[in-house]
């Protein structure tokens, strides 16, 4: 478990009045900005909070500050606590809010559609629902499924963008490559398709001509007969 400083500002407060830290070190230690260190100081700023001892917390000790008073340069460290709180895991679907879940059967009917290689135990992760919820809304059998509208889980605040990549990162690994019958129903090789527009445009000149030259001979044969027939009349 990463060790936290508690109330940073409070702590921050104590060390401003009880020590001649720095405040570019107490702002390191308390994660704040100096200048805010310094409106501390300066009484600007957080003044109803009460200082609170980082040694009587056993966060940091008289040794620690002696040592950052003595070197402007030096950084001051959290002790470390002397009971180790392993971290809790959590189990289970993830817990939504109640005013989000409503959104909840929109979000899974978009998963389902855009990203149906996801598993229903990764939706559930996601969005926090059953794996029953998540067969009605397959089957289309859910008691509000023809007002179901698909809507981004992110967009809802269910789950974050990062979340969500990794789940499908995951589904991904597991999902069988493309065959080669797949890849040819749907791409050409680029020898087909490379001048296939000229060979149109050739084959259309072609007509074109022919039929001109078509035209051209069926007029001057017109033009003889009548030039044929002046004749004998003459």
């Amino acid at each position: 478990m990463a060790q936290q400083l508690l109330m940073p500002k409070a702590t921050a407060v104590w060390l401003v009045d009880n020590t001649a830290l720095s405040f570019d070190q107490i702002a390191q230690f308390c994660k704040l900005h100096p200048l805010e260190v310094k409106a501390i100081a300066d009484g600007e700023a957080a003044q109803g909070i009460k200082g609170l001892d980082p040694i009587a917390t056993g966060q940091l000790s008289r040794d620690e500050i002696a040592r950052a008073e003595k070197d402007i340069n030096y950084k001051l460290k959290l002790s470390e606590p002397k009971v180790r709180v392993p971290e809790s895991k959590r189990r289970g679907p993830r817990y939504t809010p109640v005013s989000k879940r409503q959104d909840r059967p929109n979000a899974i009917l978009w998963l389902v559609r855009n990203h149906p290689e996801l598993k229903d135990t990764q939706i559930s992760r996601l969005v926090g629902t059953t794996k029953s919820t998540i067969e009605q809304i397959r089957e289309r059998t859910h008691w509000n499924a023809a007002n179901l509208t698909p809507m981004d889980p992110v967009t809802l605040g269910l789950c974050s963008q990062i979340d969500l990549d990794l789940e499908v990162e995951r589904a991904s690994k597991n999902r069988p490559l493309p065959t080669a019958a797949e890849l040819g129903a749907t791409l050409q090789a680029a020898n087909e398709t490379e001048n296939l527009g000229y060979r149109y445009e050739r084959e259309e000149e072609k007509e074109l001509d022919a039929d001109a030259v078509f035209a051209k001979l069926s007029s001057l044969k017109s033009t003889r007969r009548e030039d044929e027939e002046e004749e004998d009349r003459f």
